[in-house]
């Protein structure tokens, strides 16, 4: 299978002299997520051809939310900014497609760049089992180690040692490698890598206008309230959810639920007068549920793969200007800060959420989380991810972050 880039409408791109190539594990236009964030801002030190994870004709069947492609396009979604969504066999990353599949991603990214017509000054590669790495030519080869791939294959119906030698390979042919997480830097490390951590971060701008955002019209709790943001999955310890609401306090669930994670207690849980689950929502509609919460939950269970994560909710939650208790997770000890507080056993979970509850919104307090936030944004990842990679402004400047706990340490 060898389908054509769609000629594309590449005008915007004809002012540029070089671009990053960022192949990433979640689609443009789905949920704005740690790829997205990354890519727009990046794309103010250098033009960026996003690559969506490659989909098959057979994708849609199990994927109600993605619509079945029709060849692979290119496209400018923003000024500095390019989209390639690959179109691959059935299969994706099963044994014995995977390499077929990884030469046809490469192919379609080799497409697109020739239509832009600039030379590539890095690929940045997050899939291990589709590496694109030679596809554009590019100066640079960048892995980005964004979780414990093998760490969390279970989840995904994948062979954890297939993915672990897998990841060590495409370490191996890297000139760079960049990790999200402290765990997985030490990790990579520990197999000889010599890898930069640049963790992710946050948009303070998104939350900007939580206290005048309106009222959610589908949430009646009586203050305060205790809330979790995001995929209510196996990741989450859902003993902690429900010390919560034992306890009596309002605790509202916004996000999609996967219906085969403990079905029972699950429905046992969303009973409750004091819980309410909203599910999914739009990226846009989250200022208005996070003014609602006064408290913002992290409650992973202890995992491989959660230790190996860097969540994103916890930075929200504090650009939000709302408090965090987290469970003890290694991305939760390096932010270090006393603003997040971390608990692990469900007594202790919930005396420190009822304790956060307890105090008063403050103004400082509020002020304070964000600025801790703002120390943590994408636009300083971006401007450390940058300088990692070696790419220049137009100017011919590097800029880097110079927050108070700069992401690129070795």
């Amino acid at each position: 299978m060898s389908r054509a880039v769609r000629a594309p409408d590449l005008a915007g791109a004809a002012q540029w002299r070089q671009c990053v190539t960022v192949c990433a594990t979640n689609r443009w236009d789905g949920v704005k997520l740690h790829d997205r964030s990354l890519a727009e801002q990046l794309a103010r030190h250098v033009p960026v051809l996003y690559v969506d994870p490659p989909i098959s004709p057979a994708t849609p069947r199990r994927r109600a939310d993605i619509a079945a492609p029709a060849s692979p396009r290119v496209r400018m979604v923003a000024d500095n900014l390019a989209q390639l969504a690959p179109v691959v066999l059935p299969g994706l990353r099963r044994r014995g497609v995977a390499t077929a599949n990884s030469e046809i991603v490469r192919r379609q990214i080799r497409r697109a760049v020739r239509d832009l017509g600039v030379p590539v000054a890095a690929l940045v590669e997050a899939d291990v089992l589709l590496p694109a790495f030679g596809a554009a030519r590019e100066r640079l080869r960048v892995y980005w180690a964004q979780d414990d791939y093998a760490g969390g294959a279970a989840l995904l119906g994948l062979d954890p040692v297939r993915v672990q030698v897998a990841e060590v390979r495409v370490a191996a042919k890297a000139d760079v490698v960049i990790t999200a997480s402290p765990v997985v830097h030490d990790k990579l490390a520990a197999l000889g890598a010599s890898p930069i951590l640049i963790p992710y971060g946050c948009d303070p701008e998104a939350f900007a206008g939580v206290e005048t955002a309106a009222d959610p019209e589908d949430v009646d709790l009586p203050g305060p309230v205790a809330g979790l943001v995001g995929h209510i999955n196996a990741r989450i310890d859902l003993g902690l959810l429900e010390a919560v609401a034992e306890a009596g306090h309002s605790l509202l669930l916004v996000g999609p639920i996967d219906p085969t994670f403990e079905p029972d207690r699950m429905r046992a849980l969303l009973g409750r007068k004091n819980v309410v689950s909203v599910g999914r929502k739009p990226a846009e509609s989250l200022p208005s549920y996070l003014k609602a919460i006064d408290v913002g939950l992290v409650p992973y269970v202890d995992t491989a793969f959660n230790r190996g994560s860097f969540p994103l909710k916890t930075l929200e939650y504090l650009a939000a200007g709302r408090a965090a208790v987290s469970t003890d997770l290694p991305a939760t000890r390096w932010l270090d800060s006393s603003l997040i507080v971390t608990a692990t056993t469900p007594p202790e979970f919930e005396a420190a959420v009822a304790a956060e509850l307890q105090r008063e919104r403050s103004g400082q307090l509020a002020a304070a989380r964000r600025a801790f936030a703002e120390s943590h944004s994408w636009a300083r990842r971006a401007a450390d991810f940058a300088a990692a990679i070696r790419v220049t402004r137009p100017d011919g400047s590097v800029s880097i972050s110079g927050g108070d706990r700069p992401g690129g340490t070795q």
